[in-house]
């Protein structure tokens, strides 16, 4: 690790500081040179790659953020990917037989030890036959990497704690550690199978739900080994699209995109890493959704906002859209919220109408952050993890069906969405809060009810609905309804409006 870190170095300084000018008959034609930028872009994805898995998701997750990582940057980080030479099997045996004994083989009728399904630098797969005859795939960690990535994170955590101390400015609005935890957090289960498992088998069950969409069956887990059933076909970046219907390639679009809004924003946990090599697809099979040790987990709060923020852009509402992104996040003491504004009614309705094949939705939805950066608003940190997990799913589907559009599907959603946040709001669990939320404050509702007793003997009640969420008029008794609750009502009503008048 330090040799990789020091040659990166070393190549860097070497660039900046080589001799600036070259006599003009040794220069090659301008264009033939290389752009300096994006060599030097080049240098640090490779090295990034040669790093290992953690540095390549943390590259991955840079690439969702044009903010303050420059257009060479971004371009080369996007093609971050983890595949390495693969190792011997020998490497590997050693790791089974400790996780399921020195029997191991028993649990196989075959298993394929000369070519590995995949291979990365945290595992390899491999083609294995149950004795019962179902083919699964094996999923075997690479010996010490867990040590390895948890010694990276450790590492990163003091380089953010000190850049943010050298860039205070820069860290009022990329909070650089708690970013890098989020995506600490999200990884964890990629070092212990069991936890990948039982993300696994929880999608599994909500997958259930829908027609086109299947998650593998866990068959075995251990910290280090997993085993679950083969998904069919193959990913869908290397699809033939002829081999399907029109309807069948929209059915599975459609779905995959509802499975994910279901993930962000109702069970708020979600596949943080659908892209296409993590998506199966054949003619008359179910679209297959593997890799489930990447998973993002947001809070209520949180999941409203971003869905507010796309009933927003579903509506061409720059001005409401503005406004979401900032209750994502929060106002610094110089924030420009006008000027935000300003730019996102220019932005919104370039998307708003657009499909996948003529627009990069999850790329300009972080693309927000360039306007937000520069107008001074502090973005949550989960933003970086939900555009990337908003990009891939993007990307995925783009092979299979780019002409479908990700606002459509969302507006078509949204009224199921809707109604499972009003399910949940009147659960008995939510009643309870509410109970104990009035209980705790007794004296200031005791107050209240006072107050409204007055008011009716008075014949003075207002009701009255508070969109800033700031304190109601002195003087008189209010009701206050949250602005996300009732824009998404609302909102949900505008949409099924519209949708009626369409059909």
């Amino acid at each position: 690790m330090a040799r990789t870190l020091g040659d990166l170095i070393g190549r860097e300084a070497a660039y900046t500081f080589r001799p600036r000018r070259r006599p003009a008959g040794d220069r090659p034609p301008a264009g033939d040179r290389p752009d300096v930028g994006e060599r030097r872009a080049r240098s640090v994805r490779q090295a990034l790659e040669s790093l290992g898995p953690f540095y390549i998701k943390v590259g991955q997750m840079l690439a969702t953020r044009p903010d303050f990582i420059p257009p060479a940057m971004i371009s080369e980080f996007e093609k971050l990917h983890d595949q390495v030479s693969p190792a011997p099997f020998s490497a590997f045996e050693p790791v089974l037989a400790q996780e399921l004994g020195p029997d191991w083989r028993r649990s196989f009728r075959d298993i394929d030890t000369a070519q590995p399904l995949g291979t990365a630098s945290l595992a390899q797969v491999y083609r294995g036959v149950l004795p019962d005859g179902e083919q699964v795939a094996v999923k075997i960690q690479r010996p010490g990497v867990r040590e390895v990535m948890e010694e990276d994170m450790a590492l990163l955590h003091k380089v953010s704690r000190f850049a943010a101390k050298r860039m205070p400015r820069f860290n009022d609005v990329i909070d650089i550690e708690a970013m890098l935890s989020v995506v600490f957090d999200a990884m964890r289960p990629e070092l212990d199978f069991v936890l990948e498992a039982r993300n696994m088998e929880r999608a599994r069950e909500v997958a259930q739900d829908f027609e086109y969409i299947a998650v593998p069956r866990v068959v075995n887990a251990t910290p280090r080994v997993l085993v679950q059933s083969l998904a069919p076909g193959r990913p869908i970046r290397e699809a033939d699209r002829d081999a399907f219907s029109v309807r069948e390639r929209q059915d599975i679009g459609r779905e995959l995109l509802a499975f994910m809004y279901r993930g962000y924003f109702v069970d708020r946990v979600f596949h943080a890493d659908p892209h296409p090599g993590n998506i199966f697809v054949h003619p008359g099979e179910k679209a297959t959704i593997i890799d489930w040790g990447m998973v993002g987990r947001i809070d209520r709060p949180m999941s409203n906002s971003i869905l507010l923020l796309l009933l927003n852009l579903a509506m061409n509402d720059g001005a409401g859209t503005a406004r979401a992104w900032i209750d994502m996040g929060s106002c610094t003491a110089w924030t420009q919220a006008a000027a935000f504004a300003d730019d996102m009614a220019a932005l919104v309705p370039k998307i708003a109408t657009a499909s996948l094949e003529e627009l990069d939705f999850g790329v300009t939805l972080t693309a927000v952050l360039q306007h937000s950066t520069r107008r001074g608003i502090r973005t949550s940190p989960m933003v970086s993890i939900l555009g990337k997990s908003f990009a891939n799913i993007e990307g995925s589907i783009r092979h299979l069906c780019p002409e479908l559009s990700l606002v459509d599907v969302f507006s078509e959603e949204l009224s199921g969405i809707v109604t499972d946040l009003l399910r949940e709001s009147f659960s008995a669990e939510q009643v309870m809060r509410t109970v104990l939320e009035v209980v705790a404050g007794g004296a200031a509702a005791s107050q209240q009810l006072r107050g409204v007793a007055r008011d009716f003997a008075n014949r003075d009640l207002a009701m009255r609905v508070a969109m800033d969420e700031g304190p109601l008029a002195a003087g008189r008794t209010g009701f206050h309804v949250g602005p996300k609750e009732m824009a998404l009502a609302l909102g949900a009503l505008a949409v099924g409006r519209q949708r009626r008048k369409s059909g």
